[in-house]
């Protein structure tokens, strides 16, 4: 069992506030930390990891990470932080990236294999895609076989192609290691992938936590379904008006009244439900 209880004033996106973090997570647990910009996500994580410090206590599987005496460093934590950046070193091959942390090279190998990298073990990063970039830091990640695995939005910077094929990457790696991974993620569908847990935080404090299911799936009553998104426009069209709505990576168009039309504000999250049909789904 992790044991989190940590405090930390923050300047959050609004205001002053405080970092308030009292949760445990099972050993194994794949958990998914959520919630707007900031919130004190990455805060939460690199507290974790030991790159910030906090009041409070953190202890792993019976051991102290922090407390009024105690602030272990990342080396002694023993974790794996798999970053937006990659961080990869640039003048190391890939196999080398990964040596550098380990000098197990039958580890190495099986991670290459793992991720379909082998091919590509003798190349240096500036030669490589994002996507592969990105395995590569996974991989360099797994070589100690960390307690903790801490991932900060691992995949943002990625398509949403290669997205799926590095969730696909994350969950063999995390089935065939077993280990416990606390990842921040903005997005629902990447969350609902991967995680068996959602913490969503608002303001440095906990507002939710359940499965992704409970946290995402918020149809009421009669309602098909719920999808969140930004109004981007209200277009005068005759006698209603048209509500421009971005949804992810699309943009659908919703009929309005006059009166609903001027409820609404341009760019307030809004949601968009259904009622009168059944949804029908078909390949791309």
């Amino acid at each position: 069992m992790i044991k989190i209880s940590i405090q930390k004033q923050l300047h959050g996106a609004k205001a002053e506030m405080t970092l308030d973090i009292d949760v445990s997570i099972k050993k194994g647990e794949f958990v998914a930390i959520a919630g707007e910009s900031g919130s004190g996500k990455t805060t939460l994580l690199r507290i974790l990891a030991g790159l910030e410090n906090a009041n409070g206590k953190i202890d792993v599987f019976g051991k102290q990470w922090l407390n009024g005496k105690i602030n272990k460093t990342p080396q002694e934590r023993g974790i794996g932080f798999v970053f937006q950046d990659y961080a990869l070193f640039a003048n190391m091959s890939v196999e080398k990236n990964l040596l550098f942390v380990n000098k197990d090279k039958d580890l190495a190998q099986h991670l290459l294999d793992l991720t379909q990298l082998s091919e590509l073990k003798n190349r240096y990063p500036n030669t490589l895609s994002g996507g592969q970039k990105q395995r590569v830091a996974l991989c360099r990640a797994f070589m100690n076989r960390p307690k903790v695995l801490l991932m900060d939005e691992p995949l943002s910077a990625l398509d949403p192609l290669m997205r799926t094929k590095l969730q696909h990457d994350i969950l063999t790696l995390y089935k065939e290691f077993e280990m416990t991974t606390i990842m921040v993620s903005h997005d629902p569908s990447e969350i609902y992938r991967l995680a068996q847990r959602v913490i969503v935080l608002k303001q440095g404090v906990i507002a939710k936590d359940s499965t992704p299911k409970e946290v995402f799936l918020k149809t009421k009553g009669s309602q098909k379904f719920t999808l969140q998104g930004e109004l981007l426009d209200i277009i005068k069209a005759d006698v209603i008006h048209i509500a421009i709505v971005a949804i992810g990576q699309q943009i659908v168009e919703v009929i309005l009244d006059s009166s609903e039309a001027q409820s609404f504000t341009i760019g307030q999250s809004v949601a968009v439900s259904t009622k009168a049909f059944s949804p029908i789904i078909s390949a791309i």
